[in-house]
């Protein structure tokens, strides 16, 4: 007999997600894995960016813990805006705590609601800045210049003229596996920047193989590396992306750009089952 598995479609700016509450079903990562290999695709799964589980929190101080699995089921440290969604998930389950602590693999961040529609995570720093990256397969592309930053996961901003003419899908997908950013690689940030508080921006995925309609982390980092340029000086920088505009907000005069939030929308399209 086999086992009925319910799940929550979710997405944050057209990113989208299989949700599974994994409170109770306590599958292992290996099993997660499959999952997604199998549920993401387009045209035989469900479809989606990447799988969220819901787990049990590893320290009593926490709220939950956050599993990430990319659509090729492989583990993410981090999705921003994954963990929008889940704390919107979890405000559902009955967590109603203004502020939510939430584990993931590459930290711990908090979670807040500033307005009905809108979930805002915070993280507390950024590492491993590296600017003016020099990569053999930003030959022969637009690109004026890329800078390398961790925002939970990798990523490499690229400053582009015009987002809009950015063969995203083809040079992402050659930027992603150069040499300099192995083993791990990176999220291909391409960015224009239109004013001191907007930017404009598109983002090839990791895992996912192919441009996404928004990517959390792909904000911070492109609003964070546009900060530290001084290309983008608010404190408060608009990251609009094809599938709608996301937020990154910064303490004032924070040289350091220590405890940054990410925040946008986050809904619940469906539920469903699936058999496991």
């Amino acid at each position: 007999m086999q086992l009925v598995v319910e799940f929550t479609k979710m997405n944050g700016a057209g990113n989208d997600f299989i949700v599974i509450d994994n409170r109770f079903y306590r599958f292992s990562d290996e099993e997660l894995s499959g999952f997604a290999q199998r549920l993401c695709p387009r045209r035989t799964g469900i479809g989606a960016d990447g799988l969220l589980a819901f787990n049990p929190p590893n320290e009593a101080e926490s709220d939950f813990r956050m599993r990430y699995v990319n659509a090729d089921g492989a583990f993410g440290t981090m999705c921003g805006n994954g963990a929008r969604c889940l704390a919107l998930f979890a405000r559902r389950a009955g967590m109603d705590a203004p502020s939510l602590r939430f584990e993931t693999d590459a930290g711990v961040f908090r979670a807040e609601s500033p307005s009905p529609g809108l979930v805002r995570i915070y993280q507390d720093a950024l590492a491993d800045y590296a600017p003016q990256e020099a990569l053999a397969s930003l030959a022969n592309m637009d690109i004026a210049d890329a800078h390398y930053i961790w925002t939970g996961t990798e990523h490499l901003v690229c400053f582009v003229d015009c987002v809009a003419d950015v063969p995203a899908t083809q040079w992402g997908s050659l930027l992603r596996w150069d040499e300099a950013l192995a083993p791990a690689g990176a999220n291909i940030d391409f960015v224009e920047v239109a004013s001191a508080d907007r930017l404009l921006a598109r983002t090839y995925e990791k895992g996912v193989e192919a441009e996404t309609l928004a990517c959390g982390t792909g904000a911070i980092a492109s609003a964070a590396v546009a900060r530290l340029l001084g290309r983008a000086t608010s404190d408060r920088i608009c990251v609009d992306m094809p599938g709608g505009r996301l937020t990154v907000g910064f303490p004032p005069a924070d040289s350091d750009i220590r405890d940054i939030y990410l925040e946008g929308p986050a809904e619940a399209a469906f539920r469903g089952t699936f058999e496991a």
